[in-house]
């Protein structure tokens, strides 16, 4: 099966709504719930997964804290936070008002 990337724009998008429907997560379980959830067509690398939890960190939009996995490995936890899911929101809807524009302009005759 052909795998893709994350398209560019929605890897916040993606990582917010893992957080939000499974609560806390660490990294390999995000990216393992984004391909999941996308019938294994959208593949999550780690040069992105990684940096880009590290600036929501920062924006205030996850919290995290060290762990350990079912598998006795360390690994850090991120949840979302009330900005977070504020942010979901925001980017639900720029989502939503950019597919709806490319499927005006594809449709178009």
């Amino acid at each position: 099966m052909h795998r893709d990337e994350i398209p560019p724009g929605t890897l916040y998008l993606l990582i917010l709504k893992a957080l939000a429907r499974s609560g806390e997560l660490h990294g390999f379980e995000i990216a393992r719930w984004i391909e999941q959830v996308s019938d294994e067509v959208l593949q999550v690398e780690e040069g992105s997964l990684y940096p880009a939890l590290q600036r929501m960190l920062i924006k205030g939009w996850v919290k995290a804290k060290w762990g350990v996995t079912a598998g006795n490995r360390r690994a850090r936890y991120y949840r979302l936070t009330p900005l977070g899911r504020k942010q979901l929101e925001v980017e639900v809807s720029e989502f939503n008002r950019v597919v709806a524009a490319i499927t005006r302009a594809i449709q178009t005759a």
